[in-house]
């Protein structure tokens, strides 16, 4: 057995998971480039999905865990005295190929806030039938958590993610939906794991649809490089801290 059809045989096996229509529908929308990212050669990996992009976003989250590490801590503690509840919030989100993942994030909102959900949704910025849910001046949230959230720094918990391999440092961000109700055009966005920051965070954009956040992550997919990873990165802090980063 070769090494593409070994991959293909382990991706299948992973995939069970979804119907069998589904996965005709991912099948026919994922965006796949027919050339590797170092090489040039047909039927190589992109650099989202290789092995390089992998270690060097493991050992970066790695070495951000351990620098960040007192933040971290003096955070924890915060969220703790704040409020009732666990310090920690995991989330299901929708990865790589529609899978599902348990993402860390810092607590920001009430202990029983996704019991509230369905009761709020009339509130939903992007109408009460969007599968994008975001509220202005959401009740949920706890007043440490506005400032969490403001700073994002209530993110720092998904180099959790990088570090087990469910995200990259960059790519998409993960959606709270599954896979089953996005449209066809939105598939494609799950051709590439998720990450931590992307296109639409160093936009300054927060205010978008997810129709118009899917044409940034199309964008990010067909120029997907080391180097547009490294502006990124670069620009990331700089839009975090100015307060002009989609959130």
């Amino acid at each position: 057995m070769t090494g593409q059809q070994s991959h293909a045989t382990t991706q299948l096996r992973r995939d069970k998971r979804l119907d069998a229509t589904h996965r005709m529908r991912l099948d026919a929308a994922i965006h796949r480039q027919g050339r590797g990212w170092l090489t040039g050669r047909e039927g190589g990996r992109p650099w989202s999905l290789s092995r390089t992009n992998r270690v060097l976003a493991c050992l970066g989250a790695l070495a951000l865990l351990v620098l960040l590490s007192p933040l971290l801590l003096a955070l924890a503690a915060l969220v703790k005295w704040s409020s009732p509840g666990p310090v920690f919030f995991v989330q299901q989100r929708t990865g790589y190929r529609g899978r599902m993942f348990g993402m860390y994030k810092l607590r920001t909102m009430v202990a029983n806030a996704e019991e509230l959900k369905e009761s709020l949704r009339y509130l939903n910025k992007h109408g009460s039938e969007a599968i994008d849910f975001k509220i202005d001046r959401d009740p949920r949230v706890t007043p440490i958590g506005r400032w969490l959230r403001r700073s994002s720094l209530d993110e720092l918990p998904n180099l959790f993610n990088v570090v087990i391999g469910d995200m990259r440092l960059v790519g998409p961000r993960p959606t709270s939906f599954n896979a089953y109700r996005y449209q066809d055009n939105h598939l494609v966005r799950l051709s590439i794991y998720p990450g931590i920051t992307g296109l639409w965070q160093i936009s300054g954009r927060s205010n978008i649809d997810f129709d118009q956040r899917v044409e940034l992550d199309l964008s990010y997919i067909s120029q997907q490089s080391l180097m547009l990873d490294m502006k990124i990165l670069l620009k990331t802090p700089f839009k975090v801290f100015s307060g002009q980063g989609a959130s």
